[in-house]
């Protein structure tokens, strides 16, 4: 039987920030209901070696979308003999998302990913709306019912060119302001690379009061 955290839509606040050299992920860890029913969710997802996703919406249908891409890529690979691209990737969760919303439903699949990789091409940052289109980004994006406050963040502070650890501080600080607005974001944050050097948490922190940078 599914509980009413797979059952019911969830706020959030993600980010992500395209760096020079890299890509950093950021979310919060609350999952609401009306109320909190998680202070532990995790919302960042590696699905490849070299791609990783945040998730907003339904927790149920984000945690099925992204096993099954993560499944679906490495089918692709092993066929191809050869490693997806990060604009392929995109493509493929965006036409699952297309799917995702117009199944009929008692409960809709409203859900949305942040995708952020490296390929032979470089880095790359996409915004997979719910609605299933596929947008690139080549400096920052917010998703998720905390995404007003976290974007006035990024407008005052992303610089194009930043370094990674630039990049990580800017993240943090937008997902610690909508920690403070918005009810849907809470609890803690985590903060995930993306670099030639591969994919890795660099923060992960529980938090119960305002986060300091």
């Amino acid at each position: 039987m599914k509980n009413v955290e797979e059952e019911t839509l969830k706020g959030t606040t993600t980010v992500g920030v395209v760096c020079k050299d890299g890509i950093v992920l950021a979310a919060d860890r609350r999952a609401t209901a009306g109320f909190v029913v998680n202070k532990k969710a995790k919302k960042i997802i590696q699905i490849t070696d070299s791609m990783a996703v945040t998730m907003a919406g339904l927790v149920s249908d984000a945690q099925l979308l992204s096993k099954l891409a993560k499944a679906e890529l490495k089918l692709k690979d092993l066929q191809s003999n050869r490693t997806s691209s990060i604009r392929e990737a995109a493509n493929l969760i965006g036409g699952m998302l297309y799917a995702n919303i117009r199944r009929m439903s008692m409960v809709p699949g409203i859900v949305g990913f942040l995708l952020g990789g490296v390929d032979h091409e470089g880095f790359h940052l996409y915004d997979l709306g719910i609605d299933g289109s596929v947008t690139e980004v080549d400096d920052y994006i917010s998703d998720g019912s905390g995404s007003v406050f976290a974007f006035g963040v990024l407008e005052t502070l992303f610089k194009k060119g930043m370094s990674i650890d630039e990049g990580v501080k800017v993240a943090a600080r937008a997902i610690s302001a909508a920690l403070q607005r918005d009810f849907n974001t809470g609890n803690g944050i985590d903060v995930m690379t993306i670099t030639d050097k591969g994919i890795q948490m660099v923060i992960e922190k529980e938090l119960n009061v305002k986060l300091e940078m």
